[in-house]
């Protein structure tokens, strides 16, 4: 990411070149040093800087760092803990993050899952080694360097024999999808078994795409790791009794690095020649052996620590998740569920509903639809809620795991006949719902515009702005809503409290399509005048401060989609098929700045809806057709009939690595994303003079699918089990 206006020009002698990325605690940047090495710099907030207590933390960091030194670790090389603001400097590793990476690139296997365990393996016996508990091992801090994984950050590690914690009382330090139980309940006694437990996450969450204890939400998830049992589901049953072993609650119950070393180079495939030896033979050098302290199964403290944690109880549970109790004892009995095929009273079962049923609050009742009109509602899914809007549909958010109506917006009275009304979910942030909605009060009444920001609890209106789109749309990106407020600028605000973060002003006679990539908001921005096709102009948009820069785009009539391999990719049109489908003619992969630009001619013209994930591009034609193209050379990988008529875009799903697609008529396929072969497909679900133009966008929510229909209609869906039939909403 490119550096800040704010941004210092140089830390510590070291010249920064660009954002690595920002958190709570600092900002990190890659510097150079004069010698031309570069570094990972790690700066401390201004704010944090004047905390006595977070310099204590950072002061701990950097000790904690010195005191590891291998080869799966990022080394520091330079500090000053009492700078102005603290400063540290690391070996800077050319990777992406493990959570990068299985976002973008899908689940690892074979050769890959087994580097990265063999590596975390050896990184924790050299953290562990040096008397060191990391306790924030999660998929942010792993970097996957070409020579294997690296664990960085410890700015919540402590000594092994340090039982103080620099932490408020009440405090969460850790990420709760990967923290221990013993975190937890009582962080003094995190010692070296609970990085185990961490890593057991985090191997599951490689291997699938998801943390074998997420519930939709942070509390919810707390509460599952400390008395639910992990989801392995998708993870090879060899490897599954392991990480299953890793995750036992007590910490004297899971193995030892060695012994998981040795498991690990046993059940995983894809052995290169290439395999560090040492992985299996550390301990038997004998300056290590001798200087290395007890390990989490070792026999001095394991027995101790498990007289310490005795079996948890709702009423033994302390500190933050005794808090957790009073608030999620109906979240146990009444959770989000699991798509398993169960049949105890948590399991999860198919639902089928409309947006249209009553509300037990705000609106109680939905607007006159008018019969003939087949709307297909818009919703998108966060924290196990669905919230869906539409034409002549007031917002309205579901139980993701019941399909019951929660709360119905009234945004607009019952009974308007003859005025305008639609709605659109724009995006779901800060536990605020961003609502697009045009108004008029009768057919001669002009349509007013605005976005409204809407309680995610409750629906209740937290506040409004009028909008004006003709030169370009709102849009929620990272953690602000962006709107078009005048003919001329964007304004950046808060979604929760609608406050103005940052105004950028819009290229004149110009209408500009918002496209966000990563942490910039791009726009595509053509002429608006008549005949002008050459005149197109991309902006980049930083959306820290809004700052824009310019980039060269003389190429017209294109689509950006997306990212891969570091570079933008975009597709220019091709004339219309005879079926109105959209063709394409070709490929560009441009750099961030602009400076780079390839295109690739396309053998054929694909053509239909064309999205990007996964690093493949999705093409689907409305004659139910699906071809996976790879971006760099734009050839096709496979072309496969989904027996889908009119599908939708496709969705690509990087836990299962399977594709779906929905048509007009509700019907649903999934397709194995690799070979193209089709899993399944479930009939329609609406008759065929009520079916869409074209089909829905299918939402993928955890392990369910949920999936809009015409008329109003939503239902969800179990891939694991499509047959299955859903109950009435």
């Amino acid at each position: 990411m490119p550096l800040h206006r704010d941004d210092p020009k140089s830390v510590g002698g070291y010249r920064l070149l660009d954002r690595l990325g920002a958190g709570g605690m600092g900002v990190v940047y890659r510097g150079r040093a004069r010698s031309g090495r570069d570094v990972a710099l790690k700066v401390v907030h201004a704010h944090h800087a004047e905390d006595p207590v977070f310099r204590s933390r950072f002061r701990q960091e950097i000790a904690a760092v010195r005191k590891v030194s291998g080869a799966f670790t990022a080394p520091v090389l330079d500090a000053d803990p009492d700078a102005a603001r603290p400063w540290m400097a690391t070996q800077y590793v050319p990777g992406p993050s493990l959570a990068r990476r299985v976002r973008d690139g899908g689940v690892l296997t074979g050769s890959e899952l087994r580097r990265l365990a063999l590596g975390l393996v050896e990184a924790l016996r050299d953290i562990h080694g040096a008397g060191v508990v990391h306790r924030d091992l999660k998929p942010a801090n792993v970097l996957l360097g070409e020579d294997g994984p690296r664990v960085i950050d410890f700015g919540i590690s402590r000594a092994v024999e340090n039982h103080q914690t620099l932490t408020e009382t009440g405090q969460m330090v850790g990420t709760p999808p990967f923290m221990s139980p013993e975190q937890l309940t009582d962080a003094r006694q995190a010692g070296p078994a609970s990085d185990v437990f961490s890593l057991g996450s985090l191997l599951a969450y490689a291997a699938t795409g998801r943390g074998p204890f997420d519930a939709g939400g942070t509390y919810p998830t707390a509460y599952q790791v400390v008395h639910g049992e992990p989801e392995l589901d998708g993870v090879d049953a060899a490897l599954r009794g392991i990480l299953a072993r890793c995750l036992a609650k007590e910490p004297a119950h899971r193995p030892g690095l060695d012994e998981l070393a040795e498991e690990f180079a046993s059940v995983l495939s894809g052995a290169e020649a290439d395999d560090p030896a040492t992985v299996l033979l550390r301990d038997s050098r004998p300056d290590r052996a001798a200087s290395r302290r007890p390990g989490p199964s070792g026999p001095p403290d394991s027995k101790a620590r498990a007289r310490r944690l005795r079996p948890r109880t709702l009423a033994a549970v302390a500190g933050l998740v005794g808090a957790l109790v009073v608030g999620l004892t109906a979240h146990s009995l009444t959770g989000a569920g699991r798509a398993d095929g169960g049949d105890g009273p948590q399991a999860w079962r198919p639902w089928q509903t409309t947006v249209y049923e009553p509300a037990p609050r705000g609106a109680r009742q939905a607007l006159d639809v008018p019969s003939v009109e087949a709307t297909v509602p818009g919703c998108q899914v966060a924290a196990g809620a669905l919230y869906c809007a539409g034409y002549r549909t007031l917002p309205v958010r579901l139980d993701g795991r019941t399909g019951r109506t929660v709360w119905r917006a009234g945004t607009a009275r019952a009974g308007q006949d003859e005025g305008v009304y639609s709605s659109t979910v724009l995006g779901v942030r800060d536990d605020t719902v961003l609502v697009r909605q045009t108004v008029s009060r009768d057919a001669a009444d002009a349509e007013v515009t605005s976005v409204l920001a809407l309680d995610a609890a409750t629906g209740e209106r937290l506040w409004a702005r009028q909008v004006d789109e003709v030169n370009a749309a709102p849009v929620v990106v990272g953690d602000l809503v962006v709107l078009p407020e005048d003919g001329g600028s964007l304004t950046a605000r808060s979604p929760r409290t609608g406050s103005e973060r940052w105004r950028a002003a819009l290229p004149g006679q110009h209408s500009c399509g918002p496209t966000p990539v990563g942490g910039v908001l791009y726009l595509q921005c053509f002429s608006q005048t008549e005949g002008d096709r050459q005149d197109s102009l991309m902006v980049a948009l930083d959306l820290t401060d809004g700052t824009a820069r310019s980039l060269p785009l003389a190429i017209p009539d294109t689509d950006l989609l997306g990212a891969y391999d570091g570079q933008l990719v975009l597709l220019t049109w091709g004339p219309a098929a005879p079926d109105g489908d959209q063709t394409y003619a070709e490929i560009v992969l441009m750099d961030g700045t602009g400076s780079s630009l390839a295109r690739t001619k396309l053998a054929e013209a694909y053509r239909g809806h064309a999205t990007l994930a996964g690093g493949i591009l999705w093409f689907t034609s409305s004659d139910g057709e699906l071809t996976a193209v790879s971006p760099s050379s734009g050839r096709a990988l496979w072309r496969s009939r989904t027996g889908v008529r009119q599908p939708g875009p496709a969705r690509y799903d990087a836990r299962t690595r399977t594709v779906y697609t929905a048509g007009g008529d509700g019907s649903v396929a999934g397709l194995h994303a690799r070979t193209g072969d089709r899993l399944w497909r479930t009939p329609p679900r609406t008759e065929p003079e009520r079916a869409a133009d074209e089909g829905p966008e299918v939402l993928v929510d955890g392990r369910t699918l949920v999936v809009p229909t015409p008329g109003g209609g939503v239902f969800s869906l179990d891939p694991a089990h499509p047959g299955r039939e859903p109950d009435p909403g």
